[in-house]
């Protein structure tokens, strides 16, 4: 019964992984992606547009 104690833990973590996959690829898209697309792309236009500091360097 020692084999079927050092198989469980595996066993439940690798159910437990391949749900929170499915779970991430089927909230991809849907209703809400619009949204999420518009927050992120003014989050975005909000870092560029902000005054760079005249300290900081680009090289």
């Amino acid at each position: 019964m020692d084999y079927v104690s050092a198989l469980v833990p595996p066993v439940v973590m690798a159910v437990f992984f391949i749900g929170l996959i499915r779970v991430i690829v089927k909230t991809q898209g849907g209703a809400n992606k619009a949204k999420e697309d518009a927050a992120v792309d003014a989050a975005l236009a909000r870092a560029e547009s902000a005054p760079r500091k005249s300290g900081d360097a680009d090289a």
